[in-house]
């Protein structure tokens, strides 16, 4: 018994032992360096070989040393400020880009249904059913061309072009007539809104000043032509006896094989 209570006791002890040495080996490891810090100076002069050295000149050498190590940190920092930065504008360009996503999603579901949905949005002016999905589709079209001026895909060219087409017709320019108001309170703000702003109406006003617009007119759709020339009524009067003449025809067989 007394054997089992020192194994484990040597067993338990061997761990506190081997801790005890990892902190005196830690403890050792920096008084050596600290020893080496603080007896440099003396050792770099002894292995040069001079005496009587200007420590306010060593003094002032180091001083440039670290004054050029400020300024490695002041970029490190700079750098770190810059990438802070960029995050924070591209979460936020993220956060933009989800409502806009919403926003387009209210807007399919108006178009499937516009008698249901477009009370909502409040009382217009549009009567015409077909002129109230235009609207709502030129929306649409303007909406994806501020997106893509504003974060660069589509360039001026191709957004004066895209302009140029939309406002050649009735519904394109009804439309700016209508919401160019609300376009210029909520796009104002930054430099590229005002931009945008000042590009749409430049080609609204050169393709007002061009002439009238097309008249956007729905083509009546052609009523649906029957596969054969015959009329439904007169195929199944024909159909019916045909086989009242097939059944009766079969009856006489039956009968005088009898």
């Amino acid at each position: 018994m007394i054997d089992l209570i020192g194994r484990h006791g040597s067993a338990a002890a061997a761990p506190m032992a081997r801790r005890a040495g990892r902190v005196l080996g830690l403890v050792g490891a920096a008084a050596v360096a600290l020893t080496v810090v603080l007896l440099s100076p003396f050792v770099l002069e002894a292995l040069s070989g001079s005496k009587g050295v200007d420590w306010n000149r060593l003094s002032q050498i180091g001083a440039a040393y670290g004054f050029t190590s400020a300024i490695v940190s002041a970029l490190a920092l700079a750098g770190v400020a810059v990438s802070l930065v960029v995050q924070n504008r591209q979460a936020k360009a993220e956060q933009v880009q989800g409502i806009r996503s919403y926003y387009l999603e209210l807007v399919r579901l108006e178009l499937d249904d516009m008698p249901l949905f477009q009370p909502v949005w409040g009382d217009t002016d549009i009567v015409d059913p077909h002129e109230q999905k235009r609207h709502v589709y030129a929306d649409l079209m303007m909406n994806y061309a501020w997106m893509g001026f504003e974060i660069g895909t589509v360039r001026e060219g191709l957004l004066r072009d895209m302009l140029a087409g939309m406002f050649t017709g009735e519904a394109g320019r009804h439309y700016w007539s209508r919401a160019h108001t609300s376009w210029i309170a909520g796009t104002s703000a930054s430099r590229v809104g005002r931009r945008f702003l000042a590009i749409v109406g430049e080609e609204h006003a050169r393709a007002v000043a061009s002439g009238p617009p097309t008249r956007s007119i729905i083509a009546p759709r052609p009523p649906a032509v029957p596969a054969s020339g015959a009329s439904p009524a007169l195929r199944t009067s024909v159909g019916a006896l045909i086989g009242l003449g097939a059944g009766l025809a079969l009856g006489s067989l039956l009968r005088s094989r009898r």
